[in-house]
């Protein structure tokens, strides 16, 4: 069964998150370790310091006992009596603490049934001492003492000595205890380390394997459908992505895949409707122009069956007139067919000299003698559409000579500077000028700034420019004020915009249904 990409995504969360739990759970049961092992050293020490603690008791009993047998003096039986006060107590507190170890409390009830008995014999002998010492006080040490052979036989010593092996036998048993567990626990702390570092070291390469896996995942997936996404924005709309996950993604690679079946149709229904609007305008044009020429054949005739005496002036005006409305006419059809067929031709790329382009519109053009005509130092080569740069400029200065009052002595500058991808030519005149109110007019189709009877003009020239300018991803405009002539401007590409053949049909599909 196909994952969702929202489930991979929880799935690699809840892996990150047991990970973790994980890496908590060992380092708790590591950690457990050391402290366990950590107090069993403590435990350990402190049945060293017991046991120590112990002896030293016993070894201020005995010097009590013999300052006493001694000297006499009561004083000194003060730590004999504090001692015996304290042993039980800490003979009990020991047994405590090692009742795991029964070799230990082997030691340690010897040791207690050996004091006993040295305390038993000690206090017979202090008994004594003290009977001795009330009706003889001039007795010195062991004089007089009923059991003196005991003291003199070092029966007491002998005992002592043994309380001594016994104790110092667990002291060297719990040391070597103490020993084990403190290397117990030192690896104790290694083994939690490495495991510890193991654990996560394994929990990152999982953690970083599954990230590494949903990110080439997502970058893949990603990578087609910001290609997909491309094809269709360069125009490729048959471009279609195969994608079987079955998730998120594959809706949004499903909906790009019906958006370009959606836009390459509409694209297929558009060039059937413009080559049926084509076919309807050249239908339209052949049909409006052929009785604008039966028209002006008729015209002509009259003129010619009447002869030249035959029609009073004022009727050869109005037929010259109305030949002359049939030429606009024509005119006219002609420069709607132009403007509705900017950007719907195949654009042919050639290497354009602007210099001798410039010449070639210039002789072909055939402008008065006295005009002049300057061009710039420099005039770049470009590759472009050399049809449509040449109908640009050709526009331009045909309009800049036919609104000129005094041609004789008139001057065109034809300009061009660097814009970074573009350049902006200019074609400057000295004429009459426009009103800045009529800057953006001046563009619009059918819009003149002259009466039609007083100058030929069909207002369609200077629209077909914005429109093939701004097609090649220029703009255009004009500076003038009245009075002071007129410089026209306009950018051009240094390079030609890289077009798919589906991009450029789907282009030119939109115009020819506003022409």
């Amino acid at each position: 069964m196909k994952m969702n990409l929202s489930t991979k995504l929880f799935a690699g969360f809840l892996l990150l998150l047991g990970l973790f739990a994980a890496v908590l759970f060992v380092n708790y049961r590591l950690a457990d370790q050391v402290v366990s092992n950590a107090r069993a050293v403590a435990t350990s020490q402190r049945v060293s310091e017991e046991a120590n603690g112990l002896l030293s008791n016993i070894i201020d009993m005995e010097t009590g006992f013999r300052g006493y047998l001694l000297l006499g003096d009561e004083q000194l039986l003060d730590p004999y009596y504090q001692g015996e006060r304290q042993l039980v107590g800490r003979f009990n507190d020991l047994r405590a603490l090692v009742t795991h170890s029964p070799v230990q409390l082997d030691h340690l009830n010897r040791s207690q049934r050996l004091f006993q008995q040295w305390s038993a014999y000690t206090h017979l002998i202090i008994g004594e001492k003290r009977t001795l010492h009330q009706h003889r006080p001039d007795l010195e040490a062991l004089q007089g003492l009923p059991h003196r052979w005991l003291v003199e036989g070092l029966t007491g010593k002998q005992v002592m000595d043994n309380v001594r092996y016994q104790l110092g036998q667990f002291d060297v048993l719990e040391a070597g205890i103490r020993q084990r567990l403190a290397a117990r626990r030192d690896a104790s702390v290694g083994r939690a380390q490495w495991i510890s570092a193991a654990v996560a070291a394994a929990a990152l390469v999982f953690g970083l394997a599954w990230a590494v896996y949903l990110v080439r995942l997502l970058a893949r997936r990603l990578d087609g459908l910001v290609g997909l996404a491309r094809r269709l924005a360069a125009g490729d709309y048959d471009a279609q992505l195969v994608d079987r996950e079955q998730d998120e993604l594959s809706l949004l690679t499903g909906a790009l895949n019906g958006l370009g079946r959606t836009i390459s149709a509409n694209i297929g229904q558009l060039e059937a409707r413009n080559r049926e609007l084509d076919q309807f305008a050249y239908v339209v044009s052949h049909d409006l122009k052929a009785p604008l020429r039966g028209i002006e054949s008729a015209s002509r005739w009259i003129e010619e069956d009447m002869g030249p005496t035959g029609l009073p002036a004022h009727v050869r005006e109005f037929l010259a007139l109305m030949r002359q409305r049939v030429h606009r006419m024509e005119n006219l059809i002609t420069g709607i067919l132009d403007l509705a067929r900017v950007g719907r031709v195949a654009e042919v790329h050639e290497t354009v000299f602007v210099r001798q382009l410039l010449r070639e519109i210039v002789a072909s053009l055939d402008l008065p003698a006295g005009l002049q005509f300057e061009l710039p130092f420099f005039l770049p080569t470009l590759v472009t559409t050399r049809v449509q740069l040449e109908q640009v400029f050709t526009n331009l200065i045909s309009n800049a000579v036919k609104y000129h009052e005094h041609l004789e002595s008139a001057t065109l500058r034809i300009g061009c500077d660097d814009a970074d991808a573009f350049y902006r030519f200019s074609v400057a005149d000295d004429g009459p000028g426009i009103a800045p109110e009529y800057h953006e007019r001046i563009f619009v189709i059918f819009q003149t700034l002259v009466e039609r009877d007083t100058l030929e003009s069909t207002g369609v020239g200077l629209a077909i420019v914005k429109k093939i300018v701004e097609r090649q991803g220029g703009t255009i405009g004009v500076e003038s004020a009245l009075g002071q002539g007129a410089t026209f401007f306009f950018t051009w590409p240094k390079q030609p915009a890289a077009a798919q053949p589906k991009a450029a049909k789907a282009s030119a599909a939109v115009p020819a249904l506003a022409a």
